[in-house]
């Protein structure tokens, strides 16, 4: 059997649904390879290249940035799943302007793209926005300070469905992401510096997350019960409702990258960075190149 080390770069469903439904379901033993999940959240990019990677945002950023030659060779989504969840009175993101807003750090990967979808609202993140960086988590702090008041409004992922918490606590969603700004963001990535993406085991991880693609679109029933895992806090009917909005319609079916979204994507990223664009959309998301 092969064996391979895949991190995660993030927590929640955008991050880990894929990854999870492929281990409890036993595909990556079908696939005869044994993946060994890690936890590399805090990981610098040095010891993160070393892994295959779920992290594509970050990969982009970091292939951009520092010139990693990171390589996707499966994406399961372009719609990046966060959101704006804000207080009773914001209730779209032109009522950002002036207001408190808890978000990523702007070199992360949801920060970055925070600040794109801000920019196409007509909102400076910089200037129009009294911004408050803190680390990703599980966002609970969050909800405190939206509940007291000492914010307004903040970006959360997808250790919740926000859609829920908003009706429980009568305050807005503003925004989804996901609405504003398309790019590939998950997936599988890997580094051939140091791991060939045609070593048998990165081909039989591709294969393996390939499969649990389709559950999430052919077993319903079954992806719920995943989601169960990274939404406990939830009934049934809003897990139910968060994979019939955010899930079915979005996740892809095959592993493949839209190629035309990849490139507005690496070109809206490249500027928002501030650094020339040094890879093409072809380069990056190889995708088709995975063995079936």
């Amino acid at each position: 059997m092969y064996t391979i080390d895949l991190a995660y770069v993030g927590r929640g469903l955008h991050e880990e649904l894929v990854a999870y439904i492929a281990d409890q379901e036993d595909l990556y033993a079908a696939e005869g390879v044994h993946v060994a999940l890690r936890d590399g959240v805090a990981w610098d990019d040095e010891r993160l290249r070393h892994c295959a990677t779920i992290g594509l945002g970050r990969a982009l950023l970091s292939r951009l940035s520092n010139g990693i030659p990171w390589v996707a060779l499966t994406v399961n989504t372009d719609r990046p799943l966060f959101w704006f969840l804000a207080r009773p009175d914001v209730t779209s993101l032109a009522d950002l302007a002036g207001r408190r807003l808890a978000v990523h750090a702007p070199h992360t990967a949801p920060g970055c793209f925070t600040r794109i979808v801000l920019r196409r609202a007509g909102l400076d993140p910089d200037r129009d926005i009294h911004t408050i960086v803190r680390p990703p988590g599980d966002y609970s702090s969050d909800l405190r300070r939206l509940n007291d008041g000492s914010i307004d409004a903040a970006v959360v992922g997808s250790t919740m469905a926000p859609e829920a918490v908003a009706a429980e606590h009568g305050w807005q969603m503003a925004a989804w992401f996901g609405d504003h700004f398309q790019i590939p963001t998950v997936g599988v990535a890997v580094d051939p510096t140091y791991i060939d993406p045609n070593d048998p085991a990165v081909q039989a991880l591709v294969r393996a997350h390939r499969r649990a693609l389709r559950i999430i679109h052919d077993d319903p029933d079954t992806t719920m019960r995943h989601m169960r895992t990274f939404l406990s806090r939830h009934t049934d009917d809003e897990i139910r409702a968060h994979y019939e909005t955010y899930i079915a319609p979005y996740f892809t079916t095959d592993g493949q990258a839209d190629l035309a979204v990849g490139d507005a994507a690496i070109k809206a990223v490249a500027d928002e960075l501030g650094v020339p664009v040094n890879v093409t959309v072809a380069e990056f998301y190889q995708t088709g190149t995975a063995t079936a």
